[in-house]
């Protein structure tokens, strides 16, 4: 394959859906290319007219218009287009002009229906046959597995590659030129077929060696070598190298397994560039595992509060990585527990070792495992049930506040409720925390059914984890023989509903702060996350996140079948378009928040939009049927 092909697959491999595939389709694609070029202002597709290639940008911008002329969508580099018409009679449905100087891929019809029956990711990519919900929420669970992201995707350049006989000098020259930290040693001819490619012109070269900025100051300066030199008498021979199809995840073992920081990535034989470990710390250092190890890596409150930009950058990250709700929710209670953990070290490092066992419970979004970047403070501490309020609870007050403040310095805000363990009546012994979820239950007054929507979705963080263990217990055993309880949470749970009018259109806020806009935690996830609580309180269930409640409701009569699987659907699509939006605010640099105006959704995701809600809608009409009042005894 000469240069000018290897850069088209290059460039489409980093981009999805083609990120994704294999080594074969993406040649498949670069060897049928055509190359066309736009000017500003210049049509690309026409309405109506006969369509017979997908059409990929490779640089440049375009305005993707309906037929009745409305802007539909603007596309840039590694964006596609004409995928609809292909799919369906080959006209164009969506006519596209350039408004910048654009270079467009044009990859034949053949070649794309190849793409769509060999390659399930990539049709899932174009196509939406199945239901949008399911299709939306399926997507996401098969493109979040940071294993499956291929090496090639973090190549920038190619490698700086010299023959056998440059001298050092020259060839530490082409290295700071480029900015290189190592180059690839070759040879003409082949003795060993594994590291052996044809270049474009049909020359045979052997990649024998690796030269690296370590190798220069330890094989040349330390030594004492003449500049003229060749770098064939200096080159390390031990040569580790990996395909460009594999993960990040196995080039990063290769490394560490090796103790190799340079490694040759091939396509084939060819070698298409060379990754540094840092390459891939930078890769994964915005990410959960990378921001814990720094969490507790900190001595002090302030060290923790400097690390609140890094948690913003890991959500971002995490969403243009596509991941799911679910590994965003559980990397951000992830961090938050982190957060809560290292200051309680501290907090005891300060006060000294507690003077009875307790254990530091969190509540909500945390509990669940479903945190998102807007969040505050839900927590408690449950108490040894040989807790003295005075001769304990000053300690127990200053550990909570040093907790308290510490997380509120780091970007959790304090509870607007005041449900924190500063407040003295979510500060106590075990067995009166057993008496407030009793009494909760056996008595469910609105303030009553409000303290269980939020203390039901719990979850030890630090201490005794016994503590909680024994609540959920209590929780599980107690509630599915609660029938008023149950009937009340139910009722409770209707106070919010979807924002869908007449005709299925969008109710909008009008609070005057964000007047037509759509609370999607409000309207929508919160309800949602209300709703699956009491049919997990029903069943049994002691798990705590909305998705392995959905999955217990599953195996009980509670649901007709399948509805558990189209409230999953439903709820990942609101958490993910929640998310979304939240992403983009933090890249504008704006406040992040819950709202969204219709206006600014794409036309397909505001349908969806209304799928989600019209599921939801559904569920909450079903509660009251479920769980009636119990008839009241006669006497009374």
């Amino acid at each position: 394959m000469d240069v000018e092909l290897l850069e088209i697959r290059q460039h489409m491999g980093r981009f999805p859906p083609f990120d994704g595939l294999s080594d074969d389709l993406l040649d498949a694609i670069a060897e049928q290319v055509e190359v066309s070029y736009f000017k500003t202002g210049s049509s690309i597709l026409t309405l109506n007219e006969m369509l017979n290639d997908l059409c990929y940008i490779r640089s440049g911008a375009v305005e993707v218009y309906r037929s009745q002329g409305e802007l539909y969508n603007r596309l840039g580099e590694g964006d596609i287009f004409g995928h609809f018409s292909l799919l369906r009679n080959h006209k164009v449905r969506f006519p596209a002009q350039a408004i910048e100087d654009t270079l467009i891929y044009f990859i034949p019809k053949a070649v794309f229906l190849r793409l769509c029956e060999e390659d399930d990711h990539f049709a899932d990519f174009v196509e939406l046959e199945r239901p949008r919900l399911e299709s939306a929420a399926e997507q996401q669970k098969k493109s979040n597995d940071m294993m499956v992201t291929r090496i090639r995707k973090l190549l920038t350049r190619y490698p700086v590659m010299v023959e056998t006989s440059t001298s050092v000098q020259l060839a530490a020259q082409q290295m700071s030129e480029a900015q290189a930290s190592a180059l690839l040693v070759l040879k003409e001819g082949s003795d060993n077929p594994r590291y052996s490619f044809k270049d474009s012109e049909g020359q045979t070269w052997q990649m024998c060696g690796i030269l690296t900025d370590s190798d220069f100051r330890t094989r040349v300066v330390a030594e004492g070598l003449s500049p003229q030199t060749p770098v064939g008498e200096v080159i390390s021979s031990r040569l580790i190298t990996i395909q460009s199809d594999a993960s990040v995840y196995e080039a990063m073992l290769t490394m560490l397994r090796s103790n190799v920081h340079h490694l040759p990535v091939l396509y084939r034989q060819r070698p298409v560039g060379v990754v540094h470990l840092s390459d891939i710390i930078r890769y994964e250092t915005h990410s959960g595992l990378y921001l814990v190890s720094n969490i507790f890596n900190q001595s002090s409150a302030e060290g923790l509060a400097r690390l609140a930009p890094d948690v913003r950058a890991a959500f971002v990250r995490m969403v243009q990585e596509d991941a799911n709700s679910q590994m965003v929710g559980s990397a951000l209670s992830t961090i938050g527990r982190s957060f809560t953990q290292r200051l309680l070290e501290m907090a005891e490092a300060e006060l000294g070792p507690p003077p009875v066992p307790y254990c530091f419970m969190v509540n909500g979004s945390m509990a669940r495992n479903e945190q998102s970047i807007v969040t505050d403070q839900d927590n408690a501490l449950i108490l040894s049930d040989k807790f003295n309020p005075e001769e304990h609870d000053d300690y127990f007050y200053a550990l909570a506040k040093i907790v308290s403040d510490g997380l509120d310095a780091c970007g959790y805000t304090y509870c607007k409720g005041d449900v924190m363990a500063t407040n003295v009546q979510w500060r106590q012994p075990l067995s009166v925390w057993k008496g407030y979820f009793q009494d909760w239950m056996a008595n469910p007054t609105p303030e009553r059914l409000l303290h269980s929507s939020i203390f039901f979705d719990l979850d030890s963080c630090y201490g005794e984890d016994l503590y909680v263990e024994t609540l959920q217990d209590l929780i599980a055993e107690t509630a599915p023989k609660s029938p008023l309880f149950l009937a009340a949470m139910a009722r409770n749970a209707l106070n919010r509903t979807p924002p869908l009018g007449f005709f299925r259109t969008f109710v909008m806020e009008q609070d005057g702060k964000h007047n037509n806009s759509i609370n999607l935690k409000r309207r929508g996830t919160a309800p949602m996350v209300d709703l699956v609580r009491i049919h997990a309180l029903a069943c049994g269930s002691k798990a705590q996140n909305s998705f392995q409640r959905l999955n217990d409701i599953s195996k009980t009569q509670l649901l007709a079948t399948g509805m558990s699987d189209k409230l999953s659907y439903a709820f990942e699509f609101l958490c993910m378009s929640r998310i979304r939006h939240q992403m983009i605010d933090l890249q504008e640099d704006r406040l992040p928040d819950n709202n969204i105006e219709p206006e600014n959704v794409a036309d397909s995701e505001r349908h969806t939009l209304k799928d989600a809600f019209q599921v939801l809608s559904n569920a909450q009409k079903f509660l009251k049927f479920r769980y009636p009042m119990p008839a009241k005894r006669q006497g009374r």
